[in-house]
């Protein structure tokens, strides 16, 4: 009986090895295709993090001290809105601004109640050759949608796709970062004060 299972399990074992041998054996032929080809075009493992290095140096020549601040600290910048409507199209001069996160949509609010209004869900693609791709670096990406609000944000909420908070972005995260943001601006706040108080010399009150 033993004999017998030992026979079929060596029988089952050898035609496995037929079909599957010619198998593993194109596996590895495409992966040697494969690693000849990034050889042939210079492939370096440590683009991407060159690559964000230089788009975070290029991000932090374009925005303004407090909004790359808020980016190194935060992960995320808020940029102001400028249409006299705002994106639910009220008018009145309602102050609204915009959370803009790396491969993110752009998420809309009123920072007066922290009310979340819309999600602008849009992408710009990375499409440099031979390395091109479906995404950017994640600061040309935050870059890209800073850029497009403070020049035409109106052309970008009309070519976005809107939705209602909720739908890419958890509605809690946000109110979390929106804390963190008003946080983060009062110790801006109270380390300024320091500084000046520290460059005027100024002599507590007894």
């Amino acid at each position: 009986m033993l004999l017998a299972l030992c026979a079929t399990a060596i029988v089952i074992f050898a035609l496995l090895a037929e079909v599957l041998l010619p198998r593993i054996e194109k596996a590895l032929q495409r992966r040697r295709a494969r690693r000849r080809t990034l050889d042939s075009l210079g492939f370096d493992p440590g683009r991407e993090r060159r690559a964000e290095q230089r788009a975070r140096q290029l991000l932090r020549s374009c925005v303004n001290e407090e909004e790359w601040a808020m980016y190194r600290d935060l992960g995320f910048i808020r940029v102001w809105g400028r249409q006299a409507d705002g994106p639910e199209g009220r008018s009145g001069g309602t102050p609204y601004a915009y959370l803009v996160y790396p491969h993110k949509p752009v998420v809309a609010y009123l920072p007066q109640t922290r009310r979340l209004l819309n999600e602008y869900c849009v992408e710009f693609p990375d499409e440099t050759r031979p390395y091109g791709s479906a995404l950017l670096p994640d600061s040309d990406d935050v870059l890209a949608k800073w850029m497009a609000l403070t020049g035409d944000e109106r052309g970008l909420i009309a070519r976005s796709n809107m939705h209602l908070p909720g739908r890419q972005v958890d509605p809690e995260a946000v109110r979390r970062d929106l804390w963190r943001l008003s946080e983060w601006e009062r110790d801006r706040v109270r380390r300024r004060r320091r500084a000046d108080d520290a460059r005027g010399g100024t002599v507590p009150a007894p």
